[in-house]
């Protein structure tokens, strides 16, 4: 499965590798890897490798579930399919409350003490993600743990998880990555060790 859903983010350009011009993130830093799996949404068979993905990583890790939360605004349309999927109820975590309205943070039903898996499309250091964690708790809700499509394995992001307790599960993650781009030519051996040393000092890096 890992080797569909990797292959089917480079058929889209949701996954993009470029050692020889790096990209630069919102944040400033230099990357080789771009990742955008807002793509997947135009692809109907990209959806439905990716729903499937999450569908067998909840039911391996995951009892007795009550509501499947979607992290906005990325996963939002994700954690709606695998609800379904799942025929489970859906609610959604805003980054930051409305300010009109009722002004949710969170929309949707959910209830005090409900077991919540939480779907996101994509984690770097993991602090946005858990930021829609901490909304689940002050909700009372008792969140299970959280499924990714991707994630570049930061320390960082481990630590904050495990910080949490909060176990992360990710359909595809950076090693895994590299190693089946190697595998089919898209990088080469010497980019290969670029690749592996972005990824342990992202910040720094190109720098």
């Amino acid at each position: 499965m890992d080797n569909k859903i990797i292959s089917k983010l480079i058929e889209i350009n949701a996954i993009k590798l470029n050692p020889a011009n790096p990209f630069t993130w919102a944040s400033g830093w230099h990357s080789p890897i771009y990742c955008d799996n807002r793509k997947v949404l135009s692809y109907p068979d990209a959806r439905e490798v990716i729903r499937d993905g999450f569908v067998k990583t909840i039911n391996n890790h995951f009892k007795d579930i009550d509501v499947i939360a979607g992290v906005a605004m990325g996963a939002i349309a994700h954690g709606a399919l695998v609800a379904h999927a799942l025929n489970l109820p859906f609610v959604y975590v805003r980054s930051a409350p409305k300010k009109h309205g009722l002004e949710n943070l969170i929309e949707g039903d959910l209830k005090p003490n409900q077991r919540v898996v939480v779907v996101e499309d994509l984690v770097s250091t993991g602090l946005s993600s858990l930021k829609a964690v901490d909304a689940l708790r002050k909700a009372n809700a008792n969140v299970l743990g959280m499924t990714a499509i991707f994630t570049y394995g930061f320390d960082v992001a481990k630590e904050n998880f495990d910080r949490y307790k909060i176990p992360l599960y990710t359909l595809v993650n950076y090693n895994e990555l590299i190693d089946y781009a190697l595998s089919i030519n898209m990088v080469s051996s010497s980019q290969l060790s670029v690749l592996k040393n972005w990824r342990e000092n992202p910040s720094q890096w190109g720098k």
